[in-house]
């Protein structure tokens, strides 16, 4: 049976081939406008599929495709053409300023689109735009460039994750970070530090994006509503990203070599810390306002008191006066100033009739600005495509990288951290001894020493390989696809605390290290179909894909080392632990699009998707998503065509549902935990209620906009209005406490963004030599919740968010809304904090615990962002400049909380912010900071530290010369460029009492972490 079947198979293939007649051949050709200069950057699309190039900077491209196929050129601000090939090799074309400006096609992961005929709502990033911003992680050269999009960095420690946030929060508990999908590949991007219960390990984050490089990056597509987002399914409720990398360009070998050193220091530095003289005179002040009322001294006797006390108080500033009052400059012994960072890649793009490759190899290296931080890697591609046949052709795109990112504590064992000892640090302590050597004998743990001797090291090594075969069938239009992909990451990561000094000092050195394989394997199998007759044009496409996640995980501590010197674990003369653990699951799902346009005027586009995941129990694994949008190219119409002032109008709408399914595995379930050590002995236990009817949470999104191009397109833009309702949240609902558990997860919650969207761009001098254009993007977000749970009485059960009880979600307020006291001010008459009784703001009180938590109609989360760029190029020479802006929600200062308090802590324990001596002194005195006192005052979080976080940031300005053809071409170059690229060279904040950096992660508390760091960075890319 197996012989006949083969045979078949054999000759059933044998026929195809007979049946095969379209060649496949290689095109090549200049595109150029109507004055014959060559346009880089026009997408040349082989139509019906995702086989595309773009000319490169002379013009030039080159595309392999079949006889029959049909050649589409794009490029923003021309009409699109589309030009059989037939029996040519050389394609030559003009590009013609017209109707269809905003005809580019864009990448949306498992279609393309020209934009002409998308219904949807999605932004495409070049590479060229990607290369303004020199970073370690990608995702950071998107903050500014999308409306609706919302970035803010986690630390400024090389290689750390990014939160991105796209038309704001679509979830409470589940995730709230969009897909990103890798050359039509959804990928995983976790934050790698953290264990596998998805505990911080107070170390600086890691991105798995850190492992690409961006030289690499063709484009970077942002998809916001259903209309693009649906095809993902129950993934696609957050947004999706899309990167596409190069591939290669047949004809001559051309090489690129890309260049750039430069310096990086803290975009904001942040408070200053209290010298010792200020803190010598907050102590003798704190001493008088505790105890001269009681004693009848004055301020001057302040400080004999204190001498003659000295058993109370401690030698301290007695000591430091008769040494001369040396002043320990704490924060200047931590900053590594002007930081170098560089990067080198070069990369080589070529091919012949039947066949093109593009590889590279790029280093990259960056250290922190602060001490013992730093990041580098190393990354290789090769993307090949050969015709293996007549018909058949392979493609096969591979990214190796291996990073290394040498870490400091961030999140946790604040003392041992160079950001947070640089405020703690006592400035009557030095840093040195007089003989050079690191000064062991200071109160807190010295952080020179810590970052010497303490290991915190991240290594990743990545591989990621795409490979396809397809098919041109011998029906026209109608091709197959069959594609596997791999993603595999092998992370490790160890932390050693020194024997001497800090965290490891009681117990002889402590260490742990985790050791993390992850696997993700992709198949998918396609359909391609185009029907074209008269003015009736149909895409279809039916996709296959299954998605299968694989994780081996293991960790081991222990302490007891006999020197520092040798860290490894087997060293270790007490193991403390070890845990290992396998983490799997999949996704299978069925995918069908459907594009029609009538004469490129009328659109129609159609998704559904069928999907199951494994996350949930078996009869609640499927669902169904879909999306339906329409639009409406009026430029097409009679009554525009022709006209000198709009040369683009187009409305679109959408209505389509999506899903969210990033929950952790095993929530449906009723588990048993099993430990040998439980109440004194080895027992199993149920850790969680399960719930076998959870399902994922859903969103239903309506967009509607409108896109226009105007003055032969000088004038183009567009505005959109959207509105999303999320629901079957997934939520803890309290239980009967007879259950054994306090709550059961359960899908009941509901919330609401709605929001507008507006881009423009203007070519303000439009001519051969001189060139001038503005643009700019601003985007909205309104959040609200509209249902929580309710206890077993029905009364509502406001949701408390899980990092900290200042921050809640409940029905008419924002989602993690702060809900705190509301401090009332300075009392100018006795210089003591007063906060309002409640929400009322009728009465004040000077005892916190009098003081009701309140909603302050305010969060964590932007309600603005914008963008805004610059570009004027002369005769060669070029500027380009761009900012952004966040604004509209509330920051919390949280180390105001230990560092701005006027409390003993400050002035003979740790040390405070400069911003104290400021602090009220004598009745009638105006100002935000409270009487100094020695005394020990708790911590209180309350209003008087959340602030406006508004600010705006200089993101980018880049100045350069490129040089011309003639110039270069005796020294045997086709292409040169010289620049000087400066990165977040100022920051305007808006609220001045906010002192750290306002950009803040997702949580909207300030960390004393790596600020976000401006750069200057001279480069130069060459072309041979």
């Amino acid at each position: 049976m197996k012989k006949t079947l083969h045979g078949l198979l054999t000759l059933f293939m044998v026929l195809v081939v007979q049946l095969v007649f379209a060649q496949e051949k290689t095109i090549t050709g200049t595109v150029v406008d109507e004055d014959g200069l060559p346009l880089p950057g026009v997408n040349v699309i082989e139509k019906g599929t995702n086989n595309g190039v773009q000319t490169d900077f002379d013009g030039e491209y080159s595309i392999s495709v079949s006889q029959r196929a049909t050649l589409v050129f794009s490029y923003v601000g021309f009409a699109s053409q589309e030009i059989k090939v037939g029996s040519s090799s050389t394609i030559n074309a003009t590009m013609v300023v017209d109707a269809a400006a905003l005809d580019e096609v864009v990448v949306m992961g498992y279609v393309s689109k020209k934009r002409e005929d998308m219904t949807g709502s999605a932004v495409q990033i070049s590479n060229e735009t990607l290369q303004q911003t020199p970073a370690a992680s990608v995702d950071q050269a998107l903050q500014g460039k999308v409306a609706g999009l919302q970035i803010s960095s986690t630390s400024g420690t090389p290689g750390s994750t990014q939160d991105i946030r796209i038309r704001g929060i679509s979830s409470i508990n589940a995730g709230n970070d969009p897909l990103y999908v890798i050359n039509g590949v959804p990928v995983v991007n976790d934050n790698l530090s953290q264990d596998n219960n998805g505990n911080s390990l107070g170390s600086s984050t890691v991105s798995p994006l850190a492992s690409l490089n961006s030289n690499d990056i063709e484009s970077i597509t942002v998809l916001k509503d259903a209309s693009a987002t649906a095809a993902y399914g129950a993934r696609g409720a957050n947004g999706v990203i899309v990167i596409t990398t190069k591939s290669g360009k047949a004809g001559k070998t051309t090489i690129n070599v890309s260049s750039y050193y430069g310096f990086t220091n803290n975009a904001i530095d942040g408070p200053q810390p209290l010298t010792g003289a200020q803190r010598e005179t907050l102590y003798y002040e704190g001493i008088y306002n505790d105890y001269g009322a009681e004693y009848g001294f004055s301020r001057d006797e302040a400080k004999q008191f204190y001498e003659d006390n000295l058993g109370v108080f401690g030698r301290s500033y007695l000591d430091w006066n008769e040494q001369g009052r040396p002043e320990g400059n704490w924060f200047k012994a931590v900053q590594n100033e002007d930081a170098p960072m560089q990067e080198h890649v070069i990369s080589a793009t070529g091919g012949g009739e039947d066949h093109n490759f593009y590889a590279s190899l790029g280093y990259y290296d960056q250290e922190a600005t602060v001490i013992g931080a730093s990041f580098d890697r190393i990354s290789g591609s090769l993307n090949f495509t050969k015709d293996i046949s007549e018909n058949f052709k392979f493609s096969t795109a591979n990214t190796a990288s291996h990073l290394y990112q040498n870490g400091i504590l961030e999140g946790s064992a604040y003392f041992s951290s160079p950001h947070t000892a640089k405020y703690f640090m006592s400035p009557l302590d030095q840093p040195y001894n007089e003989d050079g050597s690191i000064n062991l004998d200071t109160g807190l743990p010295n952080p020179i020493f810590i970052t010497r001797n303490d290991v915190d090291e991240t290594k990743l090594t990545r591989i990621l390989s795409n490979n396809s075969i397809s098919w041109q069938t011998p029906i026209d239009n109608l091709s197959f696809t069959s594609r596997f992909s791999v993603d595999y990451q092998v992370y490790n990561y160890k932390t050693y605390n020194n024997r001497i000094l800090g965290d490891g000092s009681e117990t002889d050195g402590d260490g742990y290290v985790i050791s993390r394989n992850t696997a993700t394997y992709v198949f998918q199998n396609s359909l391609d179909y185009g029907l074209y007759f008269g003015n009736h044009n149909f895409d279809l496409k039916i996709l296959q894909e299954f998605q299968k996640f694989r994780r081996n995980y293991i960790d081991a501590s222990g302490n007891n080392f006999a020197v520092d010197g040798l860290t490894n674990l087997a060293v270790a003369g007490n193991p403390t632990g070890a845990y290992s653990d396998f983490t799997d699951w999949a996704v299978a799902s069925y995918l069908g699009t459907l594009s029609y346009n009538f004469d490129s005027r009328y659109v129609l586009n159609g998704t559904y998707r069928r999907e199951g995941n494994s996350r949930f129990a078996s009869d609640r694994r499927w669902g169904d998503f879909w999306s339906v949008g329409a639009a409406w190219n009026l430029h097409r119409e009679e009554f525009l065509k022709g006209s000198d002032f709009v040369n683009n109008l187009k409305l679109r709408a959408s209505y389509g549902k999506t899903g969210n399914a990033n929950i952790n595995v095993n929530q449906y379930q009723v588990l048993v935990n099993y430990d040998a050590n439980y109440a004194g002995a080895g027992a199993g236990y149920p850790p969680q209620y399960g719930n076998p009817d959870l399902t994922w949470e859903t969103s239903r999104t309506f967009d509607a906009g409108i896109e226009f191009g105007l003055f032969q397109n000088r004038l183009t833009g567009s505005f959109a209005y959207y509105k999303r309702e999320s629901r079957d949240l997934l939520l803890d609902v309290p239980l009967s406490m007879t259950t054994g558990f306090s709550s059961q997860f359960r899908n009941i919650g509901r919330m609401e963004n709605q929001g507008f969207e507006v881009e423009l761009n203007g070519n303000i001098v439009r001519s051969e030599d001189f060139n001038i254009s503005l643009g700019g993007n601003l985007g909205t977000v309104k959040n609200e919740v509209l249902e929580v749970s309710k206890d077993l009485n029905g009364v509502e059960v406001p949701v408390t968010n899980s990092s900290t009880s200042y921050q809640r979600s409940a029905s008419g307020t924002m989602v993690n809304e702060w809900f705190m006291p509301t401090w009332a001010g300075v009392d100018p008459d006795t210089g003591v904090d007063t906060w309002y009784t409640d929400a009322s703001r009728d009465e004040i009180t000077s005892n916190y615990n009098n003081a009701q938590r309140v909603y302050q109609g305010s969060s964590a989360l932007p309600k603005f962002t914008a963008g805004l760029n610059f570009h004027v190029d002369f005769k060669g020479f070029f500027v380009d400049a761009n900012g952004y802006y966040a604004g509209g929600n509330k920051v919390y200062e949280s180390w105001h909380l230990y560092l701005n308090q006027t409390n003993g802590y400050i002035s003979s324990v740790y040390n405070g912010y400069s911003t104290l001596m400021n602090r009220w002194q004598e009745p009638g005195d105006i100002t935000r900071v409270s009487k100094m006192s020695n005394g020990g005052e708790p911590w209180r979080y309350n209003t008087k530290y959340l602030y406006d976080g508004d600010f705006i940031r200089l993101r980018n300005v880049t100045v350069g010369y490129d040089f011309k053809p003639q110039i270069l071409e005796p020294i045997g170059l086709t292409g040169a460029r010289l620049y000087v690229r400066g990165m977040n060279l100022y920051t305007w904040v808006k609220d001045d009492n906010l002192q750290h950096d306002p950009e803040v992660d997702a949580t909207g508390f300030t960390s004393i972490t790596t600020p976000p760091i401006k750069s200057v960075v001279l480069g130069v890319n060459l072309k041979f």
